[in-house]
């Protein structure tokens, strides 16, 4: 691991925002280096205000796809909403269908097959269509790169509106409206939005026509903040707002498909950490293993007591997919030995039969071995398909642009993405993959880094100190929760290895000749236990939690890293 300690910031600024605010020179720092610097900017920050969004009209084409909404439901044409099969197109689906069957019946909802159909908009879901006499898809979470696919709806007399925030390519879609914050064209304000954002504003935008407020719309942030989450975008300006309403509305008086899966869990309230690692896995099980029908009915869902029975179903749907991870994770290990490829710049490995539900874990899970941009393939029809992962500051989009001569289709975003290939074309792929990595992957990012805001004293640790740091939340990228590092530090002798497999390390931690203990725990990190013996000194980096126990509450502290003094 590298430690990376985060350049210091401006102390009178830091100093007057502390006054300003009473509370300490820390937290002031932590504020500043999230570019909050005043005490109006503070209050902005710690009180999200949903009259902060942006107008959904600043978003390029929103007038037409308003409009041609509108002619649909005055000419009682059937409109069909389309989306992806993973948690963003699926809540985006949910979103938007729930919220125009409240405007015009005729409804319907379509999310491709992962194995049939692949990714994005599909001919079959555009056959399905015409079939269907329905003359307008709205697309939500894909579409930015269906040049073809629009085409061919065209050709049928089938319009789209497309609501995306993937990166286009050289040509938009010629479609009624294209929605998408990162085209280049495009004034929105906000370019961070998920699928289900973007799905939002335009809910928002013909709520707005019908003289709706934000208000009578705050029912569906669930379904977005649940997006956000798992999307991992960040949770910066607009998507911080949604999100902060989102969680309240889950743990208030969410939608009887979240509340079901809530129902199974052992959780008075939940953070988006709870979300990202409980909620989106539920979610994306559906699509992984069974049909991403299954998440949009449960989503959908107005009757409780059904809503239990597809969550429980669900429930099944992501126990199968972890058995799936961990038998593909340990065949993708082991051809990576056998290959001998340890000491490749990428991981690159293919077997037929893996699951295609599952691959994008897969390569997750091998960078936490290897740490390295990865994909793993697995044989989907007669074409090759590809989850591809990458290691933080390294644009894994980008790096598939350079092999796009050996790749039918991709899509996606700088450390995720997707890819089709012909199966003879695989070896010319993954030599070239290699061979781009191996040229722009910079030494500094091939070790792991964790990026610490502030060096501490434990003494600054108190529960006003966490209850005013707890305010920053909700955390995710570039708003993380806060890692701290304190040096001097040293174990009272009662250090232990525990875990069944004794891979966890439980400390109690004192900090120079302030005797006071602070309860520590660290995550597979039991191969450290030789750093805290015979009290010698150590520096941690660490968050800052809250440990339930017995009916007791206290602080702990969550250890990312160890080292010698």
């Amino acid at each position: 691991m590298r430690w990376k300690l985060k350049p210091e910031t401006n102390p009178e600024i830091t100093s007057n925002l502390a006054k300003e605010l009473g509370i300490d020179f820390t937290l002031a720092k932590l504020l500043v280096q999230r570019g909050i610097d005043s005490f109006d900017s503070a209050k902005a920050f710690f009180r999200p205000n949903l009259n902060d969004l942006h107008n959904p009209y600043l978003m390029k084409d929103m007038d037409k796809a308003v409009a041609r909404i509108e002619l649909a439901i005055a000419n009682n044409e059937n409109i069909m909403v389309y989306g992806d099969y993973d948690v963003d197109g699926t809540t985006s689906v949910s979103l938007m269908s729930s919220y125009l069957k409240t405007i015009h019946p005729a409804i319907a909802t379509y999310i491709p097959d992962r194995y049939a159909e692949g990714y994005g908009v599909s001919y079959k879901g555009i056959d399905f269509a015409e079939d269907n006499d329905i003359s307008l898809i709205v697309a939500l979470d894909c579409g930015i790169k269906a040049i073809d696919k629009v085409a061919y709806a065209k050709e049928k007399g089938i319009d789209f509106i497309i609501c995306d925030h993937h990166r286009p390519g050289n040509e938009i879609p010629d479609a009624v409206a294209v929605l998408d914050p990162k085209r280049e064209d495009c004034e929105y304000p906000y370019k961070e939005l998920c699928g289900c954002g973007v799905g939002f504003k335009l809910i928002q935008a013909l709520a707005e026509k019908r003289g709706e407020t934000i208000d009578d719309l705050v029912s569906y942030l669930d379904l977005v903040a649940t997006a956000i989450a798992a999307d991992i975008v960040p949770i910066t300006g607009e998507n911080r707002v949604l999100a902060h309403y989102g969680l309240q509305v889950i743990n208030s008086n969410p939608r009887n498909g979240i509340k079901a899966m809530i129902h199974q869990l052992d959780k008075k309230e939940l953070t988006i950490t709870d979300v990202v690692f409980i909620i989106a896995p539920r979610i994306n099980a559906a699509g992984r293993i069974k049909h991403g029908n299954y998440a949009v009915e449960l989503l959908t869902e107005l009757d409780f007591d059904s809503a239990v029975k597809f969550a429980s179903e669900i429930e099944k749907n992501n126990n199968d997919r972890k058995e799936l991870d961990k038998t593909i994770t340990h065949e993708a290990l082991q051809q990576i030995t056998e290959n001998n490829e340890q000491q490749n710049h990428a991981t690159v490995v293919y077997a037929e039969t893996w699951h295609k539900g599952v691959i994008g874990i897969v390569a997750s899970r091998l960078i936490e071995t290897y740490y390295k941009p990865t994909l793993v393939f697995t044989k989907s029809g007669d074409k090759l398909a590809a989850s591809a992962r990458s290691v933080k500051g390294f644009d894994v989009y980008n790096a598939l642009e350079q092999c796009s001569e050996f790749i039918e289709q991709f899509g996606g975003h700088k450390y995720a993405a997707g890819l089709t290939l012909t199966e003879e074309n695989y070896p010319k792929f993954k030599a070239k993959f290699e061979e781009v990595v191996k040229e722009t992957l910079p030494s500094a990012l091939r070790t792991p880094e964790i990026s610490i805001d502030a060096e501490i004293s434990l003494f600054e640790i108190t529960p006003k100190f966490f209850r005013i740091m707890n305010q920053l939340a909700p955390f995710g990228p570039q708003n993380m929760r806060p890692a701290f590092m304190a040096s001097g530090l040293r174990d009272n002798g009662f250090g232990k290895k525990v875990g069944t497999d004794q891979t966890h390390l439980k400390l109690n931690i004192i900090e120079g000749a302030n005797q006071k203990t602070y309860n520590a725990i660290g995550f597979s990190m039991g191969d450290k236990y030789e750093i805290i013996q015979k009290e010698q000194a150590f520096k941690a980096v660490f968050n800052i939690d809250e440990n339930h126990w017995n009916g007791n509450t206290s602080l702990q502290l969550l250890l990312k890293d160890l080292k010698e003094e």
